[in-house]
């Protein structure tokens, strides 16, 4: 489990060191010579920030943070019950700024994989200066591959991903320890004196650029906790202090001591410390570790999409498992290519990752300060001395403001660029979400009580047909519009009814002995609620069958059912409340574009029949 854990949740912050030093060395010289002081003050920021950001905040304090083993900024909504919070209400603002912060992480999605591999091609440049024009179309060539390979999952390449980033951190570490070796005095820098000192006889706009630069280090810090659920806390924090924090920090040491030997060298320190026979290799290995950290990166950004979908933030889409055998390996084809687009359009547009680097950091020091509210709100609710989590939280909290802040100034160089997808992403879900309300409003002016059922099936109807009839309801309760629908044309009920609810838990697990819940409303009508979790496949059939198993569905044959689902069309209208019309349309459109229920929950196709309602919202 470490090994993985370092293949796919480390691969982010181990490619850091291609570019972070760099730029934080560039906004410290600020266009002049680079001094050693500036080197050591560099240097010990970089390390004080892994320290506490990483080590401290993440590693120790935000992995206790989990929800039944699952973390990550959507399983703490799940904890603190925001999804179905009353408009007006504290958690309901709570949800706004929890969706806003799983947003960005789409932003950083985008940015991940171009700033990682363009940083990798861009070594061709060390050696070889003419070689500069080849560095974006080499690029493009490998990150279009990258996704493409998406459709065919992850998990052949998964194998490999630990040993590879394995002998990454290897190479990170000795190429720190041969330039340690030339300049043993850049080891003064693990005294937090020098990064203090350093950042405050700067002028103010040159040591917030600075920390903006520094801030690069730390970016991946998230993965810690997103992929809590598929590694486990322990795993997650041995490969971080024995192996990945031991190699960043004689990494980023080995750079400094060369700049201060050379400050010339200040373009690309990274692949200065490699000895010349081996400069080529390095970047072939370079361009592996950054694909496997964009790879980390759109893998969360899948997972993510499937949480979201289950909780009801985004519309249903086509998601396809690629593994039968291993967790979380999904591909979301149309989430797919809208990264790839956002990604390529970000190498085309910046084209270096100097430039990148104004738009990488000011979306994740966003999110990084929205998971420490949240933890600290769910920590409080877990029964922790507020004071206490005030305290803690509060110091953390004030450091990710602090980063945030000096990012922020990157805004106009291109900071502008996650956040405008991160806005976009967060728009749509809220669209989505209040939507989603809206159209369960109207269909609860239009659904039927279940006496009313009763009373049909046992007065009004002139005959039942021979066979099962499955209809899937929205809601726990009540008749389900198809079935009304199919009374009102057809005047017949079958011999056998069962109304079929899917409930997502705000529980990323929920074990096959709690999943069917069988309730007999009178002989022949049965209610089903099928609960899963939201990291689980809402499957129908899988329910159903498993409920047959445990003999709670007596008498049916899956294989002989008729499944009748509805399929809704939204009629937006200004006389009805609700959002503005044109939020209504948006929302149609999503509506109308979503993956069919039938589809999504897994109903074999050829047993489907769907009745067409109109909704006004």
């Amino acid at each position: 489990m470490t090994m993985g854990a370092l293949g796919v949740v480390y691969g982010d912050i181990g490619t850091s060191p291609l570019y972070a030093l760099k730029e934080a060395a560039k906004a410290a010289a600020h266009g002049g010579t680079l001094s050693p002081e500036a080197v050591l003050g560099v240097a010990s920021l970089i390390l004080w920030a892994l320290l506490l950001i990483i080590s401290l905040k993440y590693a120790l304090l935000i992995l206790r943070a989990d929800n039944r083993g699952e973390g990550g900024i959507v399983a703490l909504l799940a904890l603190l019950h925001t999804r179905n919070a009353q408009p007006g209400t504290w958690r309901a603002h709570l949800l706004i700024v929890g969706l806003v912060g799983a947003a960005l992480l789409y932003g950083d999605g985008a940015i991940t994989p171009a700033i990682s591999v363009l940083s990798a091609i861009e070594g061709l440049k060390v050696d070889a200066p003419s070689l500069a024009p080849v560095v974006v179309p080499v690029t493009i060539v490998i990150l279009v591959g990258l996704f493409m390979m998406q459709k065919q999952g992850a998990g052949f390449i998964g194998r490999i991903f630990g040993p590879v980033m394995l002998a990454w951190f290897f190479v990170l570490a000795a190429l720190g320890i041969h330039g340690i070796v030339k300049a043993p005095a850049v080891l003064a820098a693990l005294s937090p004196l020098y990064a203090f000192d350093f950042l405050i006889h700067q002028d103010f706009h040159v040591s917030f650029a600075i920390l903006g630069a520094a801030f690069l280090a730390v970016t991946g810090g998230e993965a810690m906790y997103a992929d809590m659920g598929h590694f486990g806390r322990l795993p997650i924090r041995l490969a971080w202090f024995a192996i990945c924090l031991p190699a960043l920090v004689l990494n980023y040491f080995g750079q400094a001591a060369l700049l201060i030997t050379d400050p010339t060298m200040i373009e690309n320190p990274f692949f200065q410390l490699c000895p010349d026979a081996l400069h080529y290799p390095l970047v072939a290995f370079s361009a592996v570790a950054t694909v496997i950290a964009s790879q980390a990166i759109i893998s969360g950004v899948f997972s993510l999409t499937q949480q979201s979908i289950q909780l009801g933030f985004l519309p249903r889409m086509q998601i396809r498992h690629t593994t039968s055998d291993a967790i979380g390996q999904i591909y979301v084809p149309l989430v797919n290519w809208l990264l790839a687009a956002a990604t390529l359009g970000a190498v085309l547009s910046f084209g270096t990752s100097e430039a990148l680097a104004g738009a990488y950091g000011i979306a994740v020091s966003l999110l990084m300060a929205i998971t420490t509210l949240l933890a600290a709100l769910v920590a409080i609710q877990w029964g922790y001395s507020p004071w206490l989590v005030v305290a803690v939280n509060g110091f953390f909290f004030v450091i990710d403001v602090i980063f945030f802040s000096a990012n922020s100034i990157k805004l106009f160089e291109g900071g502008w660029f996650p956040l405008l997808l991160a806005a976009f992403v967060a728009f749509l879900m809220l669209t989505w979400r209040s939507g989603v309300k809206l159209v369960e409003a109207a269909r609860g002016k239009l659904r039927q009580p279940e006496e009313d059922l009763i009373e049909t099936a046992v007065n009004k109807c002139s005959a039942r047909l021979p066979g099962t009839a499955v209809f899937l309801a929205s809601a726990p309760r009540g008749v389900p519009l198809a079935l009304t629908q199919f009374v009102k044309h057809n005047h017949v009920l079958h011999e056998r009814i069962v109304l079929v609810t899917v409930l997502i838990e705000e529980l990323p697990h929920i074990a096959d002995e709690d999943r069917t819940e069988v309730i007999e409303i009178i002989p022949g009508i049965t209610r089903v609620i099928l609960h899963y979790g939201f990291m689980q496949n809402p499957t129908i059939y899988d329910g159903l069958t498993l409920a047959c198993r445990h003999g709670k569905l007596p008498g049916i044959d899956l294989s002989d059912i008729t499944y009748y689902v509805g399929r809704e069309t939204i009629i937006p209208r200004e006389d009805v409340p609700g959002m503005w019309v044109w939020r209504e349309t948006l929302f149609a459109f999503l509506q109308r574009n979503a993956e069919r229920s039938a589809a999504f929950f897994g109903v074999p196709t050829k047993q489907v029949v769907e009745f067409g309602t109109e909704l006004e919202i």
